[in-house]
Formats: C-alpha cells, sequence, structure tokens
C-alpha cells in the first residue's frame, strides 16, 4: 500500500486530499493541529493515521515525524495560512506569522523527513499562483509563496541525485475557511474537490508543477512573462478596486 503524508490535513484542500487518497486505497498520514477532526478523519478506517502537531515548532515538528518510519511514496506540504496587509503598510508582525507557517513550518517538516527521502520520494510543495504577481495587499502571502516556489526549483535539482521527484502546486482561488474570509472578488473559484482532483492528476504524472485552474494560471502565467512595467500597469487597471 502506498503511503502519502499530508500536513494541513484538518481543512480545506488538505482535508479534502486526505480523504480522497483514503477513499483511493492509500495509507494516509494526515497531519495537523485540530486533534479533533483528525480524529473524525481516521474514525472508520484502518488506513488512516493522525499526527496532531504544530509545524512552525521545530522540536515539535521533529518529535511528530520521528513516528513516520523510513519509507513515503509521496509528501504533500500543504499547511499554510494567508493574512493580507493595510494597502502598502507594512506590518513585521504579520509577515513573521504568514512565513512562519508557509515557509518554515514547511521547511520544519522537510528537515524532519530528510533523511528517509529515497529513490521514488515525491515531494510535493503547496505554492500560489498568487506568486507569478505582485498583487494588492498580497506582499507576505504573495512573498511567503514566491520563496516556496523557488525552493522547490532548487530542491528539484539538489535532490534529483537521490531519486527524489520535487513537485509545486500552484492553485488559484478555492474554496476554503482561508478563502471564505477575502473580501473581494475571486475569478474562477473552485471547489475543494476540483483542485484535489487537479492535484492528484498532476502528481500522478510527477509534474514540475501543477497549477490550476488552468484558464486562471495561465492568464497569470502570460501576464508574468510581459515586462515588469507592462505587468504592473495591467494588474493595476485589473484590481484598482481592489
Amino acid at each position: 500500500m502506498k503511503r502519502v503524508l499530508i500536513t494541513g490535513a484538518t481543512s480545506g484542500i488538505g482535508l479534502q486530499l486526505a480523504n480522497d487518497y483514503a477513499a483511493g486505497g492509500w495509507h494516509v498520514i494526515a497531519c495537523g493541529r485540530n486533534a479533533t477532526v483528525l480524529e473524525a478523519l481516521r474514525e472508520g478506517r484502518d488506513n488512516v493515521t493522525v499526527l496532531s502537531f504544530d509545524a512552525t515548532d521545530e522540536n515539535a515538528t521533529r518529535a511528530a515525524l520521528a513516528q513516520v518510519g523510513d519509507h513515503l511514496d509521496l509528501i504533500i506540504l500543504n499547511a499554510g495560512s494567508c493574512e493580507y496587509i493595510d494597502h502598502g503598510k507594512i506590518d513585521v508582525s504579520l509577515f513573521r506569522r504568514v512565513f512562519d507557517i508557509n515557509l518554515f513550518g514547511m521547511l520544519n517538516c522537510i528537515q524532519a523527513l530528510q533523511d528517509n527521502f529515497s529513490e521514488g520520494t515525491h515531494l510535493a510543495l503547496m505554492g500560489s499562483t498568487a506568486a507569478y504577481l505582485g498583487l494588492p495587499r498580497a506582499e507576505a502571502y504573495g512573498a511567503s509563496k514566491a520563496a516556496v516556489a523557488y525552493l522547490a526549483r532548487s530542491l528539484s535539482v539538489d535532490l534529483a541525485h537521490r531519486g527524489v521527484t520535487v513537485s509545486l502546486v500552484s492553485p488559484g482561488f478555492v474554496k476554503t475557511p482561508l478563502t471564505d474570509k477575502n473580501d473581494f472578488e475571486m475569478p474562477m473559484l473552485i471547489s475543494p474537490d476540483e483542485a484535489s482532483l487537479a492535484i492528484r492528476q498532476g502528481l500522478e504524472k510527477k509534474k514540475a508543477e501543477v497549477h490550476f485552474p488552468k484558464k486562471f494560471s495561465y492568464f497569470l502565467k502570460f501576464i508574468s512573462s510581459m515586462p515588469i512595467a507592462l505587468q504592473l500597469a495591467l494588474v493595476k487597471k485589473l484590481t484598482r478596486k481592489a
């Protein structure tokens, strides 16, 4: 039985992925902070193991993931958060909170698991299409996801000699508890079911980047290929009410 570890498995995309992989016959190691949700996820299933810990705590992460064992076929580091700044007003504490979970929480997990990486290990890092462009109020979130994108590309090169595949997952807007807090229009919003399917299909093909929904992500990629001055002018025009 193939084994997948998923962080942030207590809500949104992570919870949907945990349910779908379990239903598909995988042994799922579901990780998160909400022990109640994790227990509900495990109830009645013998192919679900749960680990409750805070990924931003390096020592707690190391202790929890020491229980995982030697081989994981797939590792999906999905835990994340989003906070927006007040129209260009920098709040360093906010940046630290966002980076702590989106980047350093991910790094804590990689550090704890890396000695067990082997031929065939597949590591998937949760990024965002927000990293493609500079967007209003998204300085902290977008910068953290841009860092994740760079991390994925670099690790893909450095871990290739060990036979480890690294994929970057870049969703657009997905209806989750995080996006429910957004106070602006979210183009091409999709459900967690749709996001899970796109991710699972992309990872099955070992894609370097799994990005979706395609019309939205390719549109942003197209804009990001333009000269920066043109990018900025177009983004300002498209988001003038954001």
